[in-house]
């Protein structure tokens, strides 16, 4: 399969999960890849895996990242963007869970979700913006999660990190549309990834192929705000401030 080099797609945190279901679903749509993460030598199996399902036609490049590192985003993302020989997608995907006792545990460990999820996101985003200011306009795909309607007990880090996202994103939304650059935020229910051990337990879970199939529709039709999947998030997330604390306990890591 060629790709069509008018569509490259940077995508961070791509080693696993929904980055690596990502790859393959924008592979099949006949896109470019750029492919990030910290773990380099699962990224080349993705590689791997992206040409022997779509053909060694379709160009992939990898490269290192760990979004945490903030100040190292920008210039990793535009070293891939030329390698690529530009890009008119970039998807800030990488991402980290944690259960956290409030009072209990290690508090770094809640400073490095919020520097994981919500900085480093961030940063990746303000990446793609830059780049795409000079180029006259692109697409900016930011994942973020229920968990930024729905708080989930004994995950409060993570919570706040992608509210906190989903607010960046809405604010970039509104500037950069003048810019010709739309951004896409992305609301994952409990999709089957290795980011929790139990996830499979929880009510209405998809699969990541099946999250990334939906996320690469909603791309493609240039959707502001999605939630995946559909039913029952979206009734959920529009209810959850009458939702009582005990149902929301239900879904507690405790």
């Amino acid at each position: 399969m060629k790709n069509n080099i008018n569509n490259n797609v940077i995508i961070t945190g791509a080693s696993s999960g929904i980055g690596r279901s990502l790859a393959l679903a924008f592979a099949k749509q006949g896109y470019g890849l750029g492919l990030m993460a910290r773990r380099t030598e699962q990224l080349k199996r993705v590689k791997e895996l992206v040409h022997h399902q779509c053909g060694d036609s379709l160009t992939v490049e990898i490269a290192p990242l760990d979004v945490a590192e903030h100040s190292t985003v920008a210039p990793a993302i535009q070293q891939l963007s030329d390698r690529l020989g530009g890009v008119t997608t970039v998807i800030a995907n990488a991402g980290t869970a944690n259960v956290h006792r409030t009072g209990v545990n290690d508090f770094n460990n809640e400073k490095h979700v919020i520097n994981v999820n919500l900085i480093g996101a961030m940063a990746t985003v303000d990446a793609a913006a830059s780049i795409f200011r000079q180029a006259g306009g692109g697409t900016i795909v930011g994942i973020s999660s229920i968990a930024a309607y729905v708080p989930i007990p004994g995950s409060g880090a993570y919570s706040a990190s992608k509210a906190g996202f989903s607010h960046y994103l809405k604010a970039t939304q509104m500037e950069l549309k003048k810019r010709n650059i739309q951004v896409t935020i992305v609301h994952p229910g409990f999709i089957e990834t290795d980011i929790a051990e139990d996830m499979h337990t929880k009510p209405f879970v998809i699969s990541a192929d099946n999250a990334a199939s939906l996320i690469v529709n909603a791309v493609v039709k240039k959707k502001a705000n999605t939630v995946i999947p559909s039913f029952p998030w979206r009734i959920v997330c529009g209810v959850v401030s009458v939702i009582p604390s005990n149902l929301l306990l239900k879904v507690s890591p405790f």
